[in-house]
């Protein structure tokens, strides 16, 4: 018995001291080694074991678990909570009195502060407050906004160590059937992450100056009212897409859910953060759309503007009082031109200072017009 509990004592010596001396391997999970001892600072472009996350607690999950755990709270100190008020005026006193109005949600751009979130979130409102992720409430300002792409900039002053700016994506290779996650604050319930795929691409949905937005991304991650203006990311929690719009006869998610690529943004916010609107080619022209649809009548042609320098005439009145009809518009570089939908996804494709050829009916007779399109912005 003696030679037994001494053997036993010497194994168990043993083994500590080989603990002691060696120590156990790192555990592998996924592409990121963790060590038991301790767990690694990883910067946003991988897809480790969150830092949260204990070796010992790393066993419990899954590798699938761990990358979703670490891509949310990597994430989740860039995405905000948006509330907004607007002034009422009392019926009985007229008092004027700031109510709430709405909520959404919203992610940091840079560390000068400004915020992304979708224009309808601010949409009519008087007083926009920005809730970040560790709970500081900012009072923001509205830089800019663009109705027809359903974006808005805001500004808050808070410290630079308080922002988290979102990593920025591409739109382009996107895939049906990746994976995709949602952050936001979905009826007010702040920091909520949903996980889905790109269900599909190229939708069009249409924006709040009734012009359609193109390239949509649709995806079936559960976005509920209050998503709104919330990041839509890839799997290494890169920004691909604003969540923007959902599908559903209920009003709550239906797996349908649709988000504006992550290019249109980045086109898009720089010129609202430089002009406070998207600096565009122009004509300096105003439409009418004619009944037969077989182009756009120049109603009013700006003086000094781009069509108006290169010849076009829009509707003149004569002495007596009668209207006679100008140039119509039947494309743009030989591509037909039928409403203002077309005209606008046209220009869209043209910049400031770009000479086009303008296809036009002058007294039933086509011609071909060089013009130098102008800017919206000076």
């Amino acid at each position: 018995m003696k030679n037994f509990l001494l053997s036993f004592l010497i194994v168990l010596a043993a083994f500590a001291a080989g603990r002691y001396l060696f120590p156990v391997a790192p555990v592998v999970v996924g592409p990121t080694t963790v060590a038991t001892t301790e767990v690694p600072v990883v910067s946003r472009g991988e897809s480790p074991i969150a830092s949260s996350v204990t070796a010992e607690e790393a066993l419990t999950y899954t590798p699938s678990e761990l990358h979703t755990i670490q891509l949310f709270e990597t994430a989740s100190p860039s995405v905000c909570y948006i509330t907004t008020k607007t002034r009422q005026r009392s019926f009985w006193s007229f008092d004027v009195t700031e109510v709430p109005s709405g909520s959404g949600s919203g992610f940091v751009w840079d560390k000068q502060g400004h915020i992304i979130t979708n224009y309808h979130v601010i949409q009519g409102a008087t007083q926009a407050i920005v809730t970040l992720a560790n709970g500081e409430n900012y009072p923001a300002t509205l830089v800019g906004f663009a109705k027809e792409k359903d974006l808005a900039v805001l500004k808050i002053d808070a410290p630079q160590r308080e922002l988290a700016p979102i990593p920025v994506g591409s739109s382009e290779g996107i895939r049906v059937g990746q994976s995709v996650y949602a952050i936001g604050n979905p009826f007010g319930l702040d920091q909520t992450l949903t996980t889905g795929v790109v269900s599909a691409l190229d939708r069009e949905i249409n924006s709040q100056a009734n012009v359609p937005i193109q390239g949509v991304i649709q995806s079936d991650a559960a976005i509920n009212p209050g998503n709104s203006g919330g990041p839509l990311l890839d799997s290494k929690g890169l920004l691909i897409g604003v969540n923007t719009a959902i599908y559903s006869p209920s009003g709550a998610s239906a797996g349908i859910g649709f988000s504006i690529p992550v290019d249109v943004v980045r086109y898009v916010v720089p010129d609202l953060i430089r002009y406070g609107e998207i600096r565009r080619a122009t004509l300096d022209v105003e439409f009418r759309p004619l009944r037969n649809e077989q182009g756009l009548a120049f109603y009013r042609v700006a003086p000094e503007g781009a069509a108006a320098r290169a010849g076009v005439r829009g509707l003149t009145q004569d002495s007596r009082g009668y209207y006679a009809l100008g140039d119509i518009l039947l494309g743009i570089n030989g591509k037909p031109i039928k409403s203002n939908t077309d005209y606008f996804q046209a220009m869209e494709q043209l910049a400031p200072g770009e000479t086009v050829t303008l296809n036009i009916l002058r007294d039933d007779r086509k011609l071909d017009v060089s013009a130098t399109l102008g800017s919206t912005v000076d």
